[in-house]
């Protein structure tokens, strides 16, 4: 699996956990983490797609 596909499922987790939790710092700290995954993600695709031209 490549490694920004593997990021976005550990976003798809964290955004789970956000959601099924009550506690709400906990539910925006995860939050907050899945953007990030999600922008690493982005970051790693946009760098394989430069290397390939």
């Amino acid at each position: 699996m490549e490694i920004s596909k593997a990021i976005r499922k550990q976003a798809e987790a964290a955004e789970r956990r956000a959601t099924q939790t009550a506690d709400a710092i906990f539910a925006n700290q995860m939050k907050t983490l899945a953007e990030a995954f999600r922008a690493q993600a982005d970051v790693l695709k946009r760098k394989k797609k430069k290397k390939k031209k």
